[in-house]
């Protein structure tokens, strides 16, 4: 071969070698990620949390809500998320190595006359969901959500009264009707009770003397929730309880104005917090998209909050659970990889279990936070799932 031929022939090589992908571009890593592990007290309770592994919840579903609705109530099922629950997606989740699903469910569009009666048919599918989700092995936590509407329950002083009649009637049914269950099923009191409307919705003043209403109100109504659970007895009278502060952020969980219920039952609450942090990347869709380990920011921010719950309650004994936390969609998988990673290390190593806030949306300008696409029971993003579940809690 001549001298011109190879050096059009390299020169060949050279461009397709130019046009071809990196090695790896584009490829998601799930990271290593070394963080400090912490004392964890040696009892029942920190035990059943180990058990609770890494959780979902089926948001945007039996939650979903609206009062001008007047149709089938059942409908509010797939009003929000599109889609009605099947057995098989309890059944990918399990598969996927989830251990604990969240159902959260909205009673006040199912409930009718002065005594708050549950819509029976609304019951029964409520019941039918636990059951599936036992059935394939994942521990339940039933709640009611988002209740928090003047005329049900909203924990100011002004609405009291009808508040505590309203927890108690639902926790009666909903405690009545799964009174022989096992261990496996939690009940959770209330989703972020807060002063819906007002500039304190998600700001806790601890000067502001609403605010300081607003939390012994919900202390009297998650007190109200363990009586009226215990009181029904069967598995009922020792069955782990799960209860939040304000808007069940995980800094209004402070005994300086919260207050765990007072319980026959030893060591059975589970103090319920909520965590989308770093809220600039994980819940602010105007926020930033780029996480980074290295961001003493970002990571200080998780940290704090998981530190609180750590130091206030979990280095006493007292069991935690993050029942919601997530990061958006902003086409920043590796991000989102990292952070869930991350997050979910730092929660385990301090001994507190983590649930998967999935709404069920991927697409649009909302709060993406879908894992499993329901309607084809597809996982979009395995990686995540992946991350998770290398750093979630085990047995």
């Amino acid at each position: 071969m001549n001298v011109k031929k190879a050096l059009c022939l390299l020169c060949a090589l050279l461009l397709c070698a130019a046009a071809l992908p990196a090695l790896g571009e584009g490829e998601i890593v799930i990271p290593d990620v070394k963080v400090k592990q912490f004392d964890i007290p040696d009892n029942e309770a920190m035990a059943f949390l180990r058990g609770l592994g890494m959780g979902w919840d089926l948001g945007n579903t039996m939650d979903a809500t609206d009062d001008r609705y007047r149709g089938d109530d059942l409908n509010l099922e797939g009003y929000w998320c599109g889609v009605k629950t099947t057995r098989a997606m309890f059944e990918s989740l399990a598969a996927q190595g989830f251990k604990t699903v969240r159902i959260p469910v909205s009673w006040h569009n199912h409930v009718s006359g002065e005594d708050y009666a549950i819509n029976g048919a609304w019951l029964d599918r409520v019941q039918e969901l636990v059951d599936w989700a036992l059935d394939c092995g994942l521990n339940v936590i039933v709640n009611t959500h988002h209740d928090n509407v003047k005329g049900f329950y909203y924990p100011d002083a002004e609405h009291l009264d009808e508040s505590l009649r309203y927890i108690t009637s639902i926790w009666t049914q909903v405690a009545a009707r799964f009174r022989d269950y096992d261990d496996r099923l939690i009940l959770e009191s209330m989703n972020e009770p807060r002063l819906a409307g007002t500039d304190h919705e998600w700001w806790f003043d601890a000067n502001s003397p609403e605010c300081l209403e607003a939390a012994e109100c919900i202390n009297k109504l998650n007190q109200a929730f363990v009586d009226t659970v215990r009181l029904s007895g069967g598995g009922n009278a020792g069955r782990y309880l799960m209860v939040p502060g304000y808007d069940a952020a995980p800094g209004n969980a402070d005994p300086a104005f919260f207050r765990l219920p007072e319980d026959s039952a030893d060591n059975r609450i589970i103090i319920s917090a909520h965590a989308y942090l770093p809220y600039s990347f994980a819940l602010d869709i105007k926020g930033v998209s780029a996480f980074s380990m290295k961001n003493l920011q970002q990571t200080g921010e998780i940290g704090a909050a998981l530190n609180g719950l750590y130091e206030r309650w979990i280095s006493r004994g007292v069991p935690v659970v993050i029942g919601e936390f997530g990061a958006l969609n902003k086409d920043n998988l590796q991000d989102r990889v990292d952070l869930t990673a991350y997050y979910v290390a730092a929660a385990s190593a301090r001994g507190i279990p983590c649930v998967w806030w999935d709404n069920n949306a991927f697409n649009g300008s909302g709060e993406n936070f879908g894992l499993l696409k329901r309607s084809t029971l597809e996982w979009p993003f395995p990686e995540i799932v992946e991350a998770a579940m290398k750093y979630a809690l085990s047995e």
